[in-house]
């Protein structure tokens, strides 16, 4: 059995941070302790002095492109860029060509994966208005959950059927992640808009028209919904202040029947952004203000936000230099994704130890990942090394992801990712990866 050994890491775990050994033995997290030291002559050392050693992070929400996007994405290369960032799992979206919305099409994804991913993964399944029968022949233990689409995002992926969309929430046990958004909110002012500008919409009007009471509105009536059928609601990619009084930190995660989550860009980006960056910041829902942006924060440190995730959604350079109606929303982000939060932790806004609950422990708590999200003995080796002191610049010729760009281009991260284990063994280091392929389809714990 491979046998590995980290040296003298600040192991950040549980809301505290020690210095510490792990012992790896094959797949798995063996020993933790202090002065560990190898029995025989063929265990692989690391000396991590200095460096800080997370969980993997688990992505909840992913858009990887394949199959039938595979211009802008694959599973292939996209999981290569998230293990160069410290993920180590991820979950895909549904809205794929064909879309994952029947059993077979999810297990076609699945055969992908096996194939050619570097990162764990799962997908999410997607509800429509007429697959509930699908829905209900889903093993609860071998897929990340359901998603559905309440804002017109996805086109044809969107569920807008009231009678379908009450049935699809009593009938599963699953965790349902909603995209919400509401269509007629912003169908109208879109066309508001088309008739003053054109197509040629100025992108700094992109969070009027996907606006503040378009995504209040979807949520609170997928809120409302959720009480009413003791559904267990996840609502993705929170982007308003006004939406963060919706939730509630007033009992632990595992209790909580409907959460939440916030992305990087809603994090890092605002308004005033879209001068510099116009499409390339484009996302639905949108960049909002700075002050969404600072009550964002307080509800994720309060904790009525429950996990950071990326909605990674790479689109070509071609794609995104369309005048507005043309450009598509999305941009890629998992590369970059946890050092653009380390830099926010180097400016005091948020603990390390924050970090690794809300990217790490969180997601494997509210997904019942099995054995994936901490640094815990007998827990899969899904282990991250950083430099918190190593700067380097974001370029067009170090981004990984297929599209070839980011919305970070220029940025400069103090905070340096080393090395990534998958499963207990060395998937890339110092910018370097295994010609092996590591990753393990999640199971959950249902």
């Amino acid at each position: 059995m491979k046998k590995t050994l980290i040296k003298n890491a600040n192991i950040v775990n549980e809301g505290v941070v020690f210095n510490g050994d792990i012992l790896i033995e094959g797949e798995y997290i063996k020993k933790i302790g202090e002065s560990l030291t190898p029995k025989s002559a063929d265990v692989l050392v690391f000396d991590a002095e200095g460096k800080y050693l997370l969980p993997g992070a688990i992505d909840d929400q992913v858009h990887f492109r394949e199959p039938g996007l595979t211009h802008k994405a694959n599973i292939e290369t996209e999981s290569k860029a998230a293990i160069a960032g410290g993920i180590t799992s991820f979950v895909e979206m549904p809205n794929t060509n064909p879309q994952t919305t029947t059993i077979e099409k999810l297990e076609e994804k699945f055969a992908i994966a096996a194939k050619t991913s570097s990162a764990n993964y799962s997908f999410m399944f997607g509800g429509t208005n007429d697959n509930l029968e699908e829905i209900l022949k889903l093993d609860v233990n071998q897929v990340a959950g359901l998603k559905l689409f309440l804002g017109s995002s996805t086109g044809n992926m969107l569920v807008d059927d009231p009678e379908v969309l009450k049935k699809i929430f009593e009938s599963t046990n699953l965790r349902i992640s909603v995209h919400c958004e509401d269509e007629g909110t912003i169908k109208k002012n879109m066309q508001e808009h088309i008739d003053k500008y054109g197509d040629d919409i100025p992108i700094k009007q992109h969070p009027i028209i996907r606006s503040e009471e378009a995504c209040y509105l979807s949520s609170s009536k997928a809120i409302e919904l959720a009480k009413e059928t003791g559904a267990r609601l996840h609502v993705f990619h929170l982007s308003t202040g006004k939406e963060t009084e919706l939730f509630n930190n007033d009992i632990p995660l595992k209790d909580k029947k409907i959460t939440s989550e916030v992305c990087i860009h809603h994090l890092w980006f605002s308004d005033e952004d879209y001068e510099k960056k116009g499409t390339f910041i484009k996302w639905n829902p949108a960049v909002k203000t700075a002050q969404d942006r600072e009550q964002l924060w307080e509800a994720l440190l309060d904790d009525r936000i429950d996990v950071i995730a990326t909605d990674h959604a790479p689109h070509t350079l071609e794609e995104k230099n369309n005048v507005y109606t043309k450009a598509p929303s999305g941009g890629p982000l998992v590369q970059h994704a946890l050092p653009a939060i380390l830099e926010m932790y180097h400016k005091g806004k948020i603990s390390i130890e924050k970090i690794v609950e809300k990217m790490c422990h969180n997601p494997a708590i509210l997904f019942e990942v099995d054995r994936r999200g901490y640094v815990k003995e007998g827990y899969f080796a899904d282990l991250v090394l950083v430099d918190l002191n190593n700067p380097w610049t974001v370029t067009k010729d170090n981004t990984l992801y297929k599209c070839g760009w980011s919305p970070f281009e220029g940025a400069t991260f103090k905070s340096r990712i080393t090395h990534t284990f998958i499963n207990g063994n060395l998937a890339y280091q110092n910018s370097k990866f295994s010609d092996v392929k590591y990753a393990k389809r999640l199971t959950f714990n249902r």
